[in-house]
């Protein structure tokens, strides 16, 4: 869809979802790119915690940050406005959408940009339609991001190269501790994941050689078996003292039924996705007593997506190419589109920044191919290994002082304009 954009006007942005270590960089350029062209935006106004905050009249004046600051901002994790998981109704005359509209138009927003994932998109189609329903010319323009790696119509997201490369590098590090002693035993790793297995894939990149932990990889795209998996770590004692196994927090049985539903009650977010956590303690306990061997189990958790220090650069740098590809569709008129990436070459590795639309985006998954699951559904094929390699490359730190990184922190005391 385009529209024309009016001129001189603001440029509003907010940050949605899980945090990533690298959608501040997003953030960053989107707030470059802005200041490179004053004829289209002269303010580039900041949503504190999302379409929720700015909703309670939260936000914040972006084009007041230094130099120094934006540079910073790129290598700093979570979110620096803050996040929400707000769903918007699907009725389009409800009350709230009048509300954001107001809102709009006394801030002389011209467009709207969104960085996040599934849901946030899901934000970004709900207003580009509230807009075309009143003949707004506001410009809606999503810019992906997430760790899962499961948005359709982008080769991978922003956030995802930077959590594979945490991934990789903690698996290769516990694998490394769990081998120093000459006894039998296992290492269970929960990885996130709750119906794509894109990030629990990345744990193969740890591997040094063939056969090198971690042995087993289980992703949710196929049925998980708990006997096969007992049988396989049986036998692989019978060759090696330590069995490494990666798994996905949401990986099921052939039933459906989560692996982590087995030791307590689900819980719910605002979108009614059950937040998913536990299957590794339930396979501990089960290898455990039926082995007779000593098991470990370990979740990652937070860290997979709040790790700036162990950040790829590629991830840096395209999270910020994102950002400004962004301004450039909201510049061209353009709405109702994601920013998306697409993979020109990956020998060398080439990319090009697009704009797909949203609308064929938000509300579906794109899950982990299953031709690259091999071994029975416990394996990764190389074909992965060569789509996820070019992603983790270089090394992007942030600045230290007194031995601890140093990040860009938010005045809360100045969040209302």
């Amino acid at each position: 869809m385009q529209t024309e954009q009016n001129s001189c006007r603001h440029l509003l942005v907010g940050q949605s979802g899980g945090p990533t270590a690298v959608i501040n960089s997003s953030l960053a350029g989107i707030i470059e790119e802005a200041g490179l062209h004053p004829e289209s935006f002269d303010k580039v106004i900041g949503m504190v915690n999302g379409i929720a905050g700015y909703l309670d009249g939260d936000k914040i004046d972006l084009s007041l940050l230094s130099t120094e600051d934006r540079q910073l901002l790129k290598t700093t994790p979570a979110a620096y406005l803050g996040s929400c998981r707000f769903q918007l109704p699907n009725n389009y005359k409800d009350e709230v959408y009048e509300r954001l509209f107001d809102k709009f138009e006394e801030d002389k927003v011209g467009a709207v940009l969104y960085i996040g994932g599934n849901d946030s998109m899901d934000t970004v189609d709900k207003l580009t339609r509230a807009g075309i329903s009143r003949g707004s010319d506001i410009c809606f323009i999503g810019v992906c991001k997430t760790i899962d790696n499961d948005l359709c119509l982008t080769d991978h997201t922003p956030g995802y190269g930077s959590a594979a490369k945490y991934v990789a590098s903690a698996v290769r590090q516990m694998v490394l501790d769990s081998e120093v002693y000459k006894v039998d035993s296992v290492l269970i790793i929960e990885i996130m994941g709750r119906q794509a297995g894109w990030l629990t894939a990345s744990s193969a990149l740890a591997r040094k050689f063939v056969g090198d932990n971690p042995a087993l990889i289980y992703l949710p795209e196929v049925d998980f078996d708990i006997d096969d998996m007992t049988r396989k770590v049986k036998d692989l004692l019978k060759q090696r003292h330590t069995v490494c196994v990666c798994v996905s927090e949401g990986i099921h049985d052939a039933g459906g039924r989560l692996v982590c539903e087995m030791s307590r009650d689900m819980h719910t977010d605002t979108f009614g996705h059950k937040q998913l956590a536990g299957c590794g303690k339930v396979l501990e306990t089960e290898i455990r007593n039926r082995l007779g061997v000593k098991v470990r189990s370990v979740e990652l958790n937070t860290p997979q997506r709040a790790s700036a220090v162990e950040a790829s650069l590629t991830d840096v740098d395209e999270a910020f190419g994102c950002g400004r590809k962004g301004v450039e569709l909201a510049i061209a008129g353009e709405s109702g589109l994601m920013v998306g990436i697409r993979r020109v070459s990956s020998q060398p590795y080439l990319i090009e920044y697009t704009g797909v639309p949203v609308n064929q985006v938000c509300n579906q998954d794109r899950n982990f191919p299953v031709e690259w699951i091999t071994d029975g559904g416990c394996n990764i094929s190389d074909r992965f290994l060569t789509y996820a390699r070019p992603l983790i490359q270089g090394e992007s730190r942030p600045p230290f002082e007194n031995g601890l990184p140093t990040f860009l922190y938010r005045d809360i005391s100045h969040d209302k304009l």
